[in-house]
């Protein structure tokens, strides 16, 4: 049985994330393409020094940056200017990365079609963002002057609504790889992970952290340091099916001037830990053996 049959039908149960149920890691450097906007951009070269520190030959082959998009203005714009679309003609790139506005836009699926037109290989990943305002209003253009608190913020209602926007990418990845015929289309899930480095601030268990706000630059959202870091080793994880675990602290933190060297090397390894343990638990991956029920 094919694995898209295994994938989309019923009958289809998820390995644990054990170890031994765990694909091995993809120990070869990837050429890596992304289309995003300034909740996911920055994980273009934060994962390249990532992967780098790994000792892993990771390239960085296209990227298209434009703010507030939708997957489909990047779509729109024309092949002779969009370094994308040139590069994922060519055949030569492992890794796509895309992040919507909110719910997937069609585009993603043009670009899929695109690229595996190409090199039939491809993976395409698709980012689950933390939600900005911290409410799930899936509504486009965003409401970015809206007046926010993140430190008033329920944790358990901001899981909910999570988990809730979380379903409705993980259906329509689901449904663009039935379209396919095979699983070429992968989450991010950085929106679960990012609740989870929530929690431990609010239980005092985030070296250097104190408040939930620390997270952001803005009441709408936009990430500092420690949030853009943990989404780069979430991409990492879904990349490589590696874990970050014992890697380097990333330059990223050289902004925070106010926290310790240790606390830097604590709050990086609790990063690691969240990211691999909530990639590693996501059905829709990469990382998980599928495992036909009996």
């Amino acid at each position: 049985m094919k694995l898209s049959t295994l994938l989309l039908s019923l009958c289809l149960i998820v390995a644990s994330a054990d170890a031994e149920e765990l694909l091995p890691p993809i120990t070869q450097g990837q050429r890596v393409a992304t289309c995003g906007h300034s909740f996911h951009v920055f994980t273009y070269k934060q994962v390249a020094e990532i992967a780098k520190s790994a000792g892993l030959d990771h390239q960085l082959v296209g990227l298209s940056s434009i703010g507030g998009s939708t997957v489909q203005k990047h779509w729109e714009v024309s092949e002779d200017k969009s370094a994308v679309k040139q590069v994922l003609k060519t055949g030569k790139v492992d890794v796509l990365t895309l992040s919507p506005i909110w719910l997937p836009d069609d585009a993603i699926e043009q670009f899929v079609k695109l690229g595996i037109e190409h090199n039939p290989a491809l993976r395409i990943t698709v980012q689950e963002y933390w939600m900005p305002n911290d409410e799930y209003n899936p509504v486009y253009p965003l409401d970015t002057k809206k007046k926010f608190d993140h430190n008033a913020t329920d944790i358990a209602q901001l899981r909910e609504a999570t988990m809730r926007y979380a379903k409705d990418i993980e259906d329509y990845v689901q449904g663009i790889n039935q379209r396919l015929g095979k699983q070429s289309v992968f989450v991010v899930p950085v929106g679960m992970a990012a609740v989870t480095l929530r929690e431990k601030i609010l239980n005092g268990e985030a070296p250097g952290l104190k408040t939930q706000a620390e997270l952001f630059r803005d009441n709408w959202g936009h990430a500092q340091a420690p949030l853009q870091i943990l989404s780069s080793y979430c991409h990492f994880v879904v990349i490589y099916r590696r874990n970050p675990v014992g890697l380097p602290v990333p330059t990223a933190f050289k902004a925070f001037k106010d926290m310790s060297d240790e606390d830097k090397a604590k709050l990086n390894q609790l990063l690691q830990e969240i990211a691999w343990d909530t990639v590693t638990h996501h059905p829709l991956t990469g990382l998980m053996k599928l495992v036909a029920a009996k």
